[in-house]
């Protein structure tokens, strides 16, 4: 299925977390909910970006969102993963892939050349009337969980990326002049004949 695109409708859904209670998305109208996709439970790039959301969830819940991470794991394993790094939001257990299929992220993978199916790292903001507010089809994972909170603040996404480019150069611009000035005045040498 194709990925959902702001504005459209959010495919509802009941999954279990991994402590086996049912959460249904439309039970969550009135809310913000931050649905995010990962591969795999207690991998590198996937335990940076769990903990990152842990490590916003006040701030996350203070900008008026709930967070749900789904992946194709089991609840056991999602029992494991949330109690090794103290997550406090819910691991949806998908293990037939029917809410990844639905929200376009599961499919044709490449790493090293190999091709294999799974999750693409994608996520979706979705409104209090349970529509897509702001997708982020692939995910990298530094600075992802700032640049949402920035979305749910009202701010543009990728408004803070902009900021510190800008910065960046105008830092490296200043940088240059003052090397410019700095550097000793070449003297020149009249030749004597």
């Amino acid at each position: 299925m194709p990925i959902p695109t702001t504005g459209d409708a959010a495919p509802d859904f009941q999954l279990k977390d991994q402590n086996g209670n049912d959460v249904k998305l439309s039970q969550l109208r009135g809310k913000n909910v931050v649905l995010y996709f990962y591969p795999k439970d207690d991998t590198s790039g996937c335990t940076r970006e769990a903990c990152d959301f842990r490590d916003e969830h006040s701030a996350l819940e203070a900008a008026g969102a709930v967070v749900l991470g789904v992946s194709p794991d089991d609840t056991k394993s999602h029992m494991k993963f949330a109690t090794k790094y103290s997550l406090p939001f819910p691991l949806l257990a998908d293990t037939e892939r029917k809410v990844c299929d639905a929200y376009g992220v599961w499919g044709e993978k490449s790493l090293y050349g190999r091709k294999f199916l799974g999750v693409t790292r994608a996520t979706f903001v979705i409104d209090k009337e349970g529509k897509v507010a702001h997708v982020w089809p692939k995910v990298k994972v530094d600075g992802h969980v700032r640049e949402i909170l920035q979305t749910l603040k009202g701010g543009a996404p990728g408004a803070m990326a902009a900021v510190k480019k800008a910065v960046t150069k105008k830092v490296a611009a200043a940088k240059k002049t003052v090397a410019k000035k700095a550097a000793p005045a070449k003297k020149t040498v009249a030749r004597r004949k």
